[in-house]
C-alpha cells in the first residue's frame, strides 16, 4: 500500500490567515465540509475572527474527508476519518511546539467537517477554547458505542443544525450534545426550525462570542 492510501490527506495543504499562532490570542482551527475547500471555510472565518485569532483551515484530498455518509460503518470511511484526525493532530501538535496552550485552541467545522471535528474532539477532549459543529454529529451508525474517556474541563460547545437537515438527523445532534455534556462540556445547542443545510447568522454570532470569551 502506498502512503497515499494509508493516509491519504498526508501532505494536504493548511491554509493560514492572521497573526502567528504564537502571538496570537487563540487560534481557530476550521475543517471544510464535503465536496468543499479550505478556501471556502475560511471565508467563514474571515466573519467571526477578530484580529487577534489566527485561522488554519486544513484541506482533504479530493474535497472531502471520508467517503460515505457519517452514519455508515466507521470501517466503510476508512482510512479517510483516520487520515482526516492525523491533519488535525499534526496541526495542533505543530501549535503545542509553538507555546499554544490548548485554552487557546479552538475547533469549528461545517457539515462533513463539522462530524470530523466532534469525533476528533470526542477521542482528544481537553479544555479546548471550544469546539464548534455547524450541521454535525459524532460519527458512526446508530447505536455505536460513546463510552470516550476523559474531560472537556468546561470547554464552550457550540452544536447547531436544522431539525429537518437532509443529511443530518437531528437525534443524532442531541446525542451528540449528550455525550459533550456528560463529557464536561458547557453545550450550546441550537435547533432551528426549517433551516436548510447553511450557517445561519445566529450561529455566527454564537461563534462570534464563543471566540470574544476564549
Amino acid at each position: 500500500m502506498t502512503a497515499s492510501t494509508i493516509d491519504p490527506h498526508a501532505g494536504q495543504p493548511v491554509l493560514a490567515e492572521g497573526p502567528r499562532p504564537a502571538d496570537a490570542r487563540l487560534t481557530l482551527i476550521l475543517v471544510h465540509g464535503r465536496n468543499d475547500t479550505a478556501e471556502k471555510i475560511m471565508a467563514l472565518a474571515r466573519e467571526v475572527r477578530t484580529a487577534d485569532v489566527a485561522c488554519l483551515a486544513p484541506q482533504a484530498a479530493g474535497n472531502t474527508w471520508y467517503p460515505y455518509s457519517f452514519l455508515a460503518p466507521v470501517a466503510q470511511n476508512e482510512p479517510g476519518i483516520s487520515s482526516g484526525f492525523a491533519a488535525l493532530s499534526r496541526i495542533i501538535a505543530s501549535l503545542r511546539d509553538q507555546g499554544v496552550d490548548f485554552r487557546r485552541i479552538a475547533l469549528l467545522g461545517f457539515s462533513q467537517g463539522a462530524c470530523l471535528t466532534l469525533e476528533y474532539a470526542a477521542r482528544h477532549p481537553q479544555r479546548y477554547a471550544g469546539v464548534v459543529a455547524l450541521s454535525g454529529g459524532l460519527i458512526g451508525p446508530p447505536g455505536t458505542p460513546r463510552d470516550y474517556a476523559g474531560s472537556f474541563g468546561g470547554t464552550p460547545a457550540l452544536l447547531g443544525c436544522s431539525d429537518v437537515d437532509a443529511h443530518v438527523p437531528v437525534e443524532r445532534v442531541r446525542e451528540s450534545a449528550g455525550v459533550f455534556r456528560r463529557m464536561g462540556a458547557e453545550v450550546d445547542e441550537r435547533i432551528y426550525p426549517g433551516m436548510g443545510h447553511i450557517v445561519s447568522d445566529d450561529e455566527k454570532e454564537a461563534v462570534r462570542a464563543i471566540l470574544a470569551g476564549a
